[in-house]
C-alpha cells in the first residue's frame, strides 16, 4: 500500500515512542497536533497500555499540548470492556489481574470482580503480579472461564531497560492451563475498529502511526489502514529494513512526519 498522505482525514496513533518516550515529550509533538487540528484531521490516540484510565492519560496529553475527548483515547482496557459488553451479560463476574485502568473499564461496563463464581478471567499489565494471581486465574481458566488479555506486548520498556510484558503472562497462563487466550489489543483489528468508529471514517481514509511493528504496523496492514512507522521509538532503521513486516512509510518521528503530510497537502491545492 503507497500512502498518499493528501487524501488522509484521519490519523490513529500510539503514544509510547511517538508522542514521548517516558517521561520525555519527543521533538515537534505539539505542532504535529496544532497541524492535525488547523487541517480537520481526526486523530485518536491507541494504545495497548491497560494500566492508566482514560482520563490519566487526558491529563498527560493536555499537559503537552493536544486536546482530546474521551472518545479520543482508546487503552486496550477500553477495548477490551467494549468486547466484554458485546459479549456477555451485565454482571457477568470477573477475575481481573491487572491495574487501575482495566479494573475500572470492566466495572463502568458492568461486569463485577470475583474470584470464586468468575466466569471471565481478563490479564491486563500487573506491576505487581504474584504468583497466587497467576494460580487463581488459572484455577478459574480450568474451571470453564473464558479468557482474555488485553494486550500481547511480551515486553514492556522501563527506564532500566525491557522488561516482561503482558504477554508473557498471558504465554504463563497458557502454558499451566492448555488454553489459549482472546487477545485485544494490536496487532489484533479490535482495537482499530474501535478508534474508526469514534473517528467516523473507513480504513482507506486513515493511518496508523507508531513504534512497533508487531503491533502498530502489523496491527494496521490487518485492519486496511495505511501503516507509518517512526523510529522514535523501539525500532531501529535496520530492523525496519530487514523485517518480514514492512510500514508503507517511515519517518524518523512525527516532526519528519509532519513535513511530508504539509509538502503532501501543498500539492494537493
Amino acid at each position: 500500500m503507497t500512502i498518499n498522505l493528501g487524501s488522509i482525514r484521519a490519523a490513529v496513533l500510539d503514544m509510547d515512542g511517538v508522542l514521548w518516550r517516558g517521561p520525555e515529550v519527543l521533538p515537534g509533538v505539539a505542532e504535529f497536533f496544532a497541524f492535525l487540528r488547523e487541517h480537520g484531521i481526526g486523530y485518536a490516540l491507541a494504545t495497548n497500555n491497560s494500566t492508566k484510565t482514560v482520563q490519566a492519560y487526558q491529563e498527560r496529553l493536555a499537559s503537552i499540548g493536544i486536546p482530546t475527548t474521551p472518545e479520543q483515547v482508546i487503552t486496550s482496557a477500553v477495548a477490551t470492556a467494549d468486547h466484554v459488553r458485546r459479549h456477555y451479560p451485565p454482571g457477568t463476574p470477573v477475575y481481573v489481574i491487572g491495574d487501575v485502568g482495566i479494573r475500572q473499564a470492566l466495572a463502568e461496563a458492568g461486569f463485577p470482580e470475583d474470584s470464586a463464581a468468575a466466569r471471565l478471567v481478563v490479564v491486563g499489565m500487573d506491576f505487581s503480579l504474584t504468583y497466587d494471581k497467576l494460580k487463581t486465574a488459572a484455577l478459574r481458566i480450568r474451571a470453564g472461564a473464558d479468557f482474555i488479555g488485553t494486550n500481547g506486548d511480551l515486553t514492556f520498556p522501563l527506564p532500566e531497560g525491557i522488561v516482561p510484558g503482558n504477554g508473557s503472562a498471558l504465554a504463563a497462563l497458557q502454558a499451566a492451563t492448555g488454553v489459549k487466550p482472546l487477545v485485544i489489543g494490536k496487532p489484533e483489528v479490535a482495537m482499530f475498529e474501535v478508534a474508526l468508529a469514534r473517528l467516523g471514517v473507513g480504513p482507506e481514509a486513515a493511518v496508523m502511526v507508531g513504534d512497533r511493528l508487531e503491533t502498530d504496523i502489523l496491527g494496521a496492514q490487518r485492519a486496511g489502514l495505511g501503516a507509518i512507522l517512526v523510529l522514535s521509538g523501539v525500532v531501529s532503521a535496520e530492523h525496519a529494513r530487514e523485517s518480514e513486516i514492512q510500514a508503507d512509510a517511515v519517518f524518523e518521528d512525527v516532526a519528519d512526519l509532519h513535513r511530508a503530510w504539509a509538502r503532501a497537502l501543498e500539492l494537493t491545492r
